[in-house]
């Protein structure tokens, strides 16, 4: 892939990803029109969806040629038929929105045959901007980060909740695991990213909007971000979206994981 092309793509995620942050930012703690989804999916407001036309207006205006995935926006078959596609999350972390709190993030990432090459995660509340290229550094604000890797499990911190802890998903006894939980999955993985946290564990599938952008800035911090089985993260998936689970870390600490699941 050239690079030129990652670059080009990522200065147009940074764009979109900051004019997004002034759309959410007007919302926010304003009291938004919120109701839920009738899939059952979760709750959306006036701001996801203000955040998704703006985005899609400014990115598809850019790159006509390319797909669009997004949690806001009907999905057609056409997009895998798209060398690339934009993999959008308006807001990641809806509900913390609602509630008025900082941790919510706009998603966004450029996939290439499936292979996630640009990606953006921003929390505006805190003007936190997370970016990588396929191939360069990830960085946080411009600064480039690297992620932890601590030696154990019984050593490292982690970012998962509660079902992560079921025995069905552990061989012998479950792990006493230093479990932590922030809202927005894509804020997770780039809390991986910064070395804030060692890991991020996910048994349940995750829709490749939550997941596309900070799996690629974790990964180009130095962590694994894999499924749960150690493949490969594939993007642009028809018609379910969808990963079977996610594992992210750095290497000792990814390996170790894998060897206590059952």
């Amino acid at each position: 892939m050239p690079g030129n092309e990652a670059e080009s793509d990522l200065a147009l995620l940074i764009r979109a990803a900051r004019g997004a942050g002034e759309i959410a930012l007007r919302h926010w703690r304003q009291s938004p029109r919120a109701w839920d989804k009738p899939d059952g999916t979760g709750p959306v407001t006036e701001a996801d969806l203000n955040v998704n036309v703006y985005l899609e207006t400014l990115l598809r205006g850019a790159r006509p040629g390319y797909g669009w995935l997004s949690e806001e926006s009907p999905d057609s078959a056409t997009r895998v038929n798209c060398e690339h596609v934009f993999i959008i999350d308006p807001i990641d972390g809806t509900r913390a929105f609602i509630a008025g709190e900082r941790v919510f993030a706009h998603a966004i990432a450029v996939a290439r045959r499936g292979v996630v090459t640009a990606g953006v995660v921003y929390l505006p509340a805190m003007d936190k901007l997370y970016a990588a290229t396929a191939g360069g550094p990830a960085t946080l604000n411009g600064v480039p980060i690297l992620a932890a890797n601590a030696a154990s499990v019984e050593a490292a911190r982690l970012l998962t909740g509660k079902p992560s802890l079921a025995p069905e998903h552990w061989r012998g006894t479950v792990p006493d695991l230093d479990r932590h939980f922030r809202p927005a999955l894509a804020y997770r993985l780039c809390l991986v990213a910064d070395g804030s946290f060692d890991g991020v564990l996910s048994f349940r599938p995750c829709w490749e909007w939550d997941i596309a952008a900070g799996s690629l800035i974790a990964q180009r911090a130095g962590a694994l971000a894999t499924a749960p089985n150690g493949e490969p993260l594939i993007f642009n998936a028809y018609p379910d979206p969808k990963s079977t689970g996610l594992w992210a870390a750095g290497l000792e600490l990814h390996q170790e994981l894998r060897g206590l699941m059952a």
